[in-house]
């Protein structure tokens, strides 16, 4: 398709659009904080879910570039 490979694809779509939806459970997670009125600690409960999963996504690409090198 367009001259790219099924391989390169697969590639953009996982990088950038995994870190796009990423971008958007960000300003769900926000949202979500800011109408319930959570609070720092509440909202820093909300962020800190959600930021395990994406040092999980970050570390898989930096382990992977360490390996590739």
């Amino acid at each position: 398709m367009f001259g790219f490979t099924e391989e390169q694809i697969a590639t953009f779509g996982l990088t950038f659009g995994v870190a796009g939806f990423m971008l958007y459970m960000l300003f769900i997670i926000g949202q979500l904080a800011w109408e319930s009125k959570a609070g720092r600690f509440g909202t820093f409960v909300l962020f800190l879910g959600l930021a395990f999963g994406m040092v999980g996504f970050i570390a898989k690409f930096a382990i992977q570039w360490f390996l590739d090198r």
